[in-house]
């Protein structure tokens, strides 16, 4: 299977490609961080059919689908590449954080796939997993602009969902919780339900390999946060503002 990772230089998709890595499995790992990239490529290609790196920045879009247009078949694409601001409950972002973190977690992926889409429909076949989060289903006023990114890519898989399953391909979404990563560890707060990398990584790894359209995680997290939603807007915002150092 050939396989095409993004974010691939550190956290969890560094370890997506230390569990994907096999004899049966061609590696294409992207990130900008070249240095971390090779060090990656050094520790996995023994393991692996074949594995390369295409080092971009993906918010440079020209840039990145004119490297990506070297690929002519793909078997899977995960979608990974994400920033978050931190949490901040006093600080405004600015415009161009604002519009920075868009271009990372929603933006570049449409450009991604602006390049990869045309190969998996002639083939009639292939895999687009996206990483969400389950930030994207509640949104706290320190994660504003993280969550709405999120809750923005949760969208656009769905409507590729529904337009390009008749063409054999499968869009999977995954909603993880806190998974330990570069992500979080800028969090300075406990953080419920957090899982180690690998063990959070082999739970993704195992959605998509049973091509779960939407699969949330951890479950109990999950449940709360859908619970919390039912609930009168009173109550929630009391439990917000509890949460909240306004």
């Amino acid at each position: 299977m050939k396989i095409l990772i993004t974010g691939a230089s550190s956290g969890l998709g560094a370890e997506l490609a230390r569990q994907y890595a096999s004899s049966e499995n061609e590696l294409i790992l992207l990130a900008r961080r070249e240095e971390k990239l090779q060090q990656l490529q050094k520790e996995l290609q023994s393991l692996c059919k074949d594995i390369k790196l295409i080092i971009a920045d993906v918010t440079q879009f020209k840039d990145l689908q004119e490297k990506l247009r070297v690929i002519e078949s793909l078997d899977m694409v995960i979608l990974n590449a994400g920033i978050s601001l931190g949490h901040s409950y006093s600080q405004t972002p600015t415009i161009e954080e604002f519009k920075n973190l868009y271009d990372v977690n929603v933006l570049a992926n449409h450009a991604i796939l602006e390049v990869l889409l045309p190969i998996f429909t002639a083939q009639k076949s292939g895999k687009i997993a996206f990483i969400s989060s389950l930030a994207s289903l509640f949104s706290m006023p320190s994660s504003k602009v993280y969550s709405s990114s999120k809750r923005a890519l949760n969208a656009y898989a769905e409507g590729l969902r529904y337009k390009y399953t008749p063409y054999g391909i499968k869009v999977i979404n995954i909603l993880p919780g806190f998974i330990k990563s570069e992500l979080t560890d800028k969090n300075e707060f406990k953080m419920p339900f957090l899982l180690e990398t690998k063990e959070g990584v082999r739970l993704i790894k195992s959605a998509i390999e049973k091509e779960k359209a939407f699969y949330p995680f951890p479950r109990r997290f999950y449940l709360f946060i859908r619970l919390l939603s039912l609930l009168p807007n009173f109550f929630v915002q009391k439990v917000v503002n509890r949460f909240s150092d306004r």
